[in-house]
């Protein structure tokens, strides 16, 4: 018997307390995560830069890279409690039977006689609609608070109230517009294949993610910021002169007004492995640093494309979404699983806090509350990306280093670090769990960076 066989035998179990078990693994997640944050912000108390950093940042830009990032594990500490509450309300309260009931009377009401029988794949599509909109709406006082009160205190939001909310309206549009189909498609694979859909999901997901990195960045980031064409001068001909030296194919480079939401700094590029890219550069960073400091994170950046980061991290996500589609095979069809959270199969009624499902199993039900029971293991598995994210930068720049930005790459990183008053001191497990760069600290070590103040 193989490892999905046990898995299978144990799940068809009907006794397993399936919402014990998780609302117990997201409370021990909650736990994990706070205590990593404990332990963060108790080094976020040292009063001493690391030494590499020591001639390199004043006293008051520490204090206040400090501050700043107490006053965010403060707020990450708080959203996640109203999370876990959200949570275990909605699980322990039965809210998503009742409103998956209550979805199918609304849409037998507001439907033609003739549609009256509503759909699972249709149910399933109007309850992520409900439940997407519910949850934008309990989100909204932190998000509110992350931008206009933590971000503003700090210097660094600049967006404003009619912009926020717009953004807010046009990202619930192209939800629904391109979510719609996709989760569409996703649930009828489901519906066609009930039995041996694995390998059909896994190419779908996968056509869904190459598509994603070809339109989001031409299509769908438009609609949120405005890309110009870099200027002709000393900047894109350095640029230019750099891409050419390695064969990067460069296809554009723009500057997007990043300032209008914020003053952090950034610049990456777009584009499938073996094609030609896109070079993105933050207007807040072309206007505070120097034409050999950006040159030099492009530098680093082209290390991505040079020692193919992007393939492996594709292959590595379809290996990932194998794994979790593979494990979903032995609950999706499972009465038991979804009895447990008030899904039953018979006949509909809003007297209770069950909801019925008469023409098929309510796929996108067992996987949310299948992605709850993965909790665990996905917890390991941003270890591992984590890692793996980090090598890939210590890789890129020794890349930049060794085409010859290396003193420009460290001014770089230390620009940016102060500019954005990035954490100066990080706890190593707190680091390993959550950040997916080395800290400045690591990489500026890694480059044998000398400072030039320490040289005098």
């Amino acid at each position: 018997m193989n490892v999905f066989e046990s898995l299978q035998s144990m799940v068809d179990r009907p006794n397993i307390p399936w919402k014990s078990i998780i609302l117990g693994f997201t409370f021990g997640q909650f736990v994990f995560e706070t205590y990593l944050s404990y332990r963060q912000y108790k080094v976020l108390s040292k009063k001493e830069l690391p030494p590499v950093l020591a001639n390199e940042i004043d006293k008051e830009t520490f204090e206040k890279s400090e501050e700043y990032s107490k006053a965010k594990i403060k707020f990450s500490i708080t959203s996640d409690i109203y999370s876990l509450i959200q949570k275990f309300c909605f699980i322990q309260l039965d809210l998503y039977p009742r409103l998956w009931s209550w979805g199918n009377h609304v849409a037998s009401f507001i439907l033609p006689a003739r549609f009256a029988a509503v759909s699972t794949v249709a149910q399933s599509l109007w309850f992520l609609l409900v439940i997407s909109n519910i949850s934008t709406v309990l989100d909204l006082p932190f998000s509110y608070y992350s931008h206009f009160v933590l971000e503003e205190k700090f210097g660094f939001n600049k967006i404003t109230v009619k912009l926020w909310i717009t953004d807010m309206i046009k990202s619930s549009l192209l939800g629904v517009a391109i979510g719609g189909p996709v989760l569409y498609v996703f649930l009828k694979i489901f519906d066609m294949f009930e039995t041996n859909f694995l390998w059909y999901i896994c190419l779908f997901i996968f056509v869904v993610q190459i598509l994603a990195i070809t339109i989001v960045p031409v299509f769908i980031m438009p609609l949120f910021n405005k890309f110009t064409p870099l200027e002709d001068g000393e900047l894109k001909t350095s640029i230019e002169k750099l891409a050419k030296s390695v064969n990067f194919p460069l296809d554009k480079i723009f500057v997007i007004d990043g300032s209008k939401r914020s003053s952090h700094s950034n610049a990456y590029f777009t584009g499938l492995p073996f094609t030609s890219k896109r070079i993105v550069l933050f207007d807040t960073l072309v206007n505070t640093s120097s034409v050999d400091e950006i040159t030099a994170v492009l530098a680093h950046e082209i290390g991505h494309w040079q020692k193919n980061h992007i393939l492996n991290m594709i292959i590595f996500s379809q290996l990932h979404t194998v794994a979790i589609f593979s494990l979903f095979t032995s609950v999706y069809r499972n009465l038991s699983f979804y009895s447990t959270f008030g899904f039953h199969l018979g006949e509909s009624s809003l007297s209770t806090s069950n909801a019925i499902f008469t023409n098929g199993f309510p796929i996108i039900i067992g996987f949310m509350f299948f992605s709850d029971l993965l909790s665990p293991m996905e917890c390991g598995m941003q270890f591992m990306m984590s890692l793996i994210s980090r090598v890939h930068e210590y890789q890129a720049d020794a890349y930049a280093k060794m085409l010859g930005f290396e003193n420009d790459l460290c001014h770089a990183l230390i620009n940016l670090q102060i500019k954005n008053l990035s954490t100066m001191n990080v706890d190593s497990l707190y680091s390993s769990y959550h950040y997916s760069h080395p800290t400045l600290a690591e990489r500026l070590t890694a480059l044998n960076y000398v400072s030039e103040k320490k040289k005098e």
